[in-house]
């Protein structure tokens, strides 16, 4: 179960008592059990225990507060942020590091052998912070609990000698760093696994600034942390199908955001194993997605988004990761040796037509396109958009390929003079007849069954929105074709995809690229490559625009028609 603010308290009592009961020469000897006499004499001149720390996670600081002083803890001393245990949150958990304000506090803790101290790293997270789900897997696993030992007369020689000694007796390195709000060092260990302390980590503390030792000792640490990555990078799938299965079951749809449920009610909901729900639970509170209290589980923000009825719900996309697109990606050293599309491979159709003839599929397929709508929020502010949709009288906008209607009623919604024809398959335009008049737009609309031949002329805007992508260059190069065939010499075209970046940095792109190279057989680009196509098509392309969860929307008119003047058509570079 979750730790109370109460076991808190008691983390804090039992490690106040640890601190009062030993000392240097009895902590050693249990702490690396290898050593022999001489080196024990003379690893503990070089040491003095100092202290033994713990992770708190207090609602607010007045709480904190009180929980120290129910323990004794007393101190007048102002708190100091932490830099590195705030690092190695940040890192673990993924988060960035400015959201975690973690500080350190050392109330002195005197005993039969001198003063020493606990110190007492606190980060608060208030009742219904999406920092529960960190806050949990932290009181689970305690990870920065440990024992510390100040180097007596630190200098570069003593303390590499130090992790020498520690390491030759089965302690790995795990970490460390420089914090200049006090001036030292500190050197992280795992303990060996024959320590007989309880404690899986410690410290090795020395004032001043050692960072060329400390250099050294991230090196080491570097391969064991590594390894930690990939393996967890490895357990990708685990996580995919986790989030899946819950979306399935239907369990965040039978979770409350604010009071807990047992996992032996749930499972009595779900009609699923007890055990091995609560086992799912566990994982998907790691995850953040539900958070762990003493009565059992409720519901996170992050875990709405996989409600069926949530707004801007991501369930269709859960289903889809770990459903068809799971089973393909299983496929993609099929598509990596001959270059076919993996989901061919496997369903002997393409994805496209494999949907279409599975109604359920396909209405999934739709939904999970719509649950990236967002990143269309800026798109009704388009300069384009907004010139042709004030004018009077209001001007046309085509959606070519424009699935069940999601981004074609987003702009007829906003600009009520704007008129729009929808030009897709037969199935999919009455799913998107049904969406636009349930919405009252399907007045001002248009419905086209068709491919991309049949793109219609006279119209002001045309819009291909996640088309291009699936597809390799010569079939796009022969949509953008179609395209300009029919566009009057005024119209514009705005193609929305995700752009791969040109300085080869961390992107969404990046991952799309992958997968729509397993399912369909296309690919993301950079802006220059799609600038290159666009041009073989009697295209120019005049700019493009950010927009949410790493897409971007590109600008393109005639070759032969000059770019008006406005911040819209600047030339296309990174990061317009």
């Amino acid at each position: 179960m979750t730790a109370t603010p109460h076991d808190d308290t008691a983390l804090l009592r039992a490690t106040a008592d640890f601190v009062r009961e030993h000392d240097t020469a009895t902590l050693l000897p249990l702490l690396l059990p290898a050593l022999d006499g001489p080196e024990l004499l003379a690893l503990a001149e070089r040491c003095r225990f100092s202290h033994a720390a713990l992770l708190v996670l207090p609602p607010d600081r007045a709480a904190l507060h009180r929980q120290l002083a129910d323990c004794g803890l007393d101190f007048d001393a102002p708190p100091q942020p932490s830099v590195v245990v705030r690092g190695r949150l940040a890192r673990r958990h993924g988060r960035p590091e400015a959201e975690l304000d973690v500080t350190i506090l050392r109330p002195p803790v005197p005993g039969p052998h001198g003063e020493r101290s606990v110190e007492v790293f606190a980060l608060t997270v208030p009742p219904g912070s999406d920092l529960a789900g960190l806050a949990a897997h932290e009181r689970a696993h305690q990870h920065e609990a440990h024992l510390a030992f100040d180097v007596a007369h630190p200098d570069p020689l003593a303390l590499r000698g130090l992790c020498a000694l520690f390491t030759r007796h089965g302690a790995a390195p795990d970490g460390g760093g420089y914090n200049p709000h006090e001036d030292s060092t500190v050197l992280y260990f795992t303990t060996p696994a024959d320590s007989r302390t309880g404690y899986r980590r410690v410290e090795l503390h020395a004032h001043g600034d050692h960072r060329t030792v400390l250099a050294d000792h991230l090196g080491e640490e570097a391969t064991q942390r590594s390894a930690e990555t990939l393996l967890h990078q490895l357990t990708g799938a685990w996580t995919t199908q986790a989030l899946a299965v819950a979306a399935r079951l239907g369990l965040p749809d039978a979770l409350d955001i604010r009071t807990a449920t047992a996992p032996h009610d749930l499972a009595g909901k779900l009609g699923t194993d007890p055990q091995s729900l609560a086992t799912l639970l566990r994982y998907l509170a790691m995850l953040g997605v539900v958070a762990e209290h003493p009565d059992g589980y409720r519901l996170t923000g992050t875990g709405t988004l996989l409600r069926a009825d949530s707004p801007g719900s991501m369930r269709p996309l859960a289903l889809m990761y770990g459903g068809p697109f799971y089973r393909s990606f299983a496929e993609l050293e099929h598509t990596v040796r001959t270059g076919q599309a993996a989901f061919d491979h496997l369903f002997g159709e393409n994805h496209f037509d494999h949907f279409a003839r599975d109604p359920e599929l396909s209405e999934l397929f739709d939904l999970s396109m719509a649950a990236s709508a967002r990143m269309f929020d800026p798109l009704p502010e388009h300069p384009v958009i907004t010139a042709v949709g004030s004018r009077a009288p209001g001007g046309t906008v085509v959606d070519i390929a424009g699935g069940n209607g999601e981004l074609l009623g987003r702009l007829l919604a906003a600009h009520p003079r704007l008129r729009g024809v929808l030009l897709e398959r037969p199935h999919a335009v009455e799913a998107a007849r049904r969406r636009l008049d349930a919405d009252g737009l399907g007045e001002r609309c248009g419905y086209l069954a068709g491919d991309f031949a049949d793109v219609p002329g006279d119209a002001d805007v045309y819009v291909l929105s996640r088309v291009l992508h699936d597809w390799d260059d010569e079939r796009c190069a022969e949509i953008l074709r179609h395209c300009a065939r029919v566009m009057p010499a005024h119209a514009d075209l705005l193609i929305v995809e995700r752009l791969l970046p040109a300085d080869g940095s961390t992107s969404l792109a990046t991952a799309w690229d992958l997968h729509m190279m397993v399912n369909t057989g296309g690919r993301e680009r950079r802006a220059d490559h799609y600038g290159r196509l666009l041009a073989d098509a009697g295209l120019h392309l005049l700019g493009h625009r950010p927009l949410p969860l790493g897409a971007a929307v590109l600008h393109a008119r005639k070759a032969a028609v000059p770019a008006p003047a406005g911040p819209s058509h600047a030339p296309a570079r990174s990061g317009a």
